[in-house]
């Protein structure tokens, strides 16, 4: 059945990991169909030329440690457009609930009286290690995976993550937006049990025609990356699973 954009309400769209054709057919719909398009710095910023040409897009992408749009003022222009009786597209990178704040974004449209509807969109954190051969779980080695954020160091006062539970946890591990902090979780993992030997892969501009894999056992793959100049985005998988290579 055919979804359409809510009129004056708000589509959170989760784009996928960035490659286009990745983007859901419900997703693009929503695209087209839209009076104002919110969009991030990462995703498929491709598809926003599928747009009507009198389309408003409103660019609130974050620039690591530079440029951004606070996300209270995100919420603002949602809940604007939406009141004005505008069809909204929050166009995210990923799924919009996978550190996506999509959540956050929601809540600020409810409290307004404003709509929602949900379209999910594929996760980097499952679909990045497929493109690079890596099954994030294989019978035999693992029953599951974990997916967490790295984007502050163990040793943070803010870290909600318990460390020391994952490095027993026998998961594989895949860490979002820990680049930078790669050397302080390798080592936080190893002091809570788990073998510097154990596989790792770091994943580098993943779905891109620049995506490349690196793979070194857990007390190394800090050097590796930081050797090979790898910056975000990249996704980092620990476990055994990240010394399989299906990749083509």
């Amino acid at each position: 059945m055919e979804q359409q954009v809510i009129a004056g309400g708000v589509v959170l769209v989760g784009g996928g990991p960035g490659d286009p054709g990745l983007m859901t057919v419900a997703g693009l719909a929503a695209i087209r169909e839209a009076d104002v398009i919110v969009h991030d710095r990462l995703g498929p910023l491709e598809c926003l030329a599928e747009a009507r040409a009198d389309a408003e897009i409103i660019n609130v992408g974050k620039i690591p440690r530079g440029e951004f749009t606070p996300q209270e003022r995100i919420n603002e222009v949602l809940v604007d457009r939406a009141k004005q009786g505008l069809r909204v597209v929050r166009l995210k990178g990923g799924d919009n609930f996978v550190f996506g704040r999509g959540g956050e974004e929601c809540v600020a449209c409810h409290d307004a009286g404003i709509p929602v509807r949900i379209i999910p969109g594929v996760t980097s954190a499952v679909s990045v290690p497929a493109l690079a051969g890596i099954p994030v779980t294989h019978r035999g080695l693992t029953q599951g995976f974990v997916v967490v954020s790295g984007h502050v160091p163990p040793s943070d006062p803010r870290s909600e993550v318990n460390w020391a539970a994952l490095a027993a946890s026998n998961l594989t591990l895949v860490v979002l937006m820990g680049v930078q902090n790669l050397p302080d979780i390798a080592a936080e993992l190893q002091a809570n049990g788990l073998s510097g030997s154990t596989p790792a892969a770091v994943i580098a501009d993943g779905t891109t025609a620049q995506q490349r894999t690196l793979r070194a056992p857990l007390e190394r793959i800090a050097a590796v990356a930081a050797d090979d100049g790898i910056r975000p985005p990249a996704i980092v998988v620990i476990g055994q699973v990240a010394e399989l290579d299906f990749e083509d």
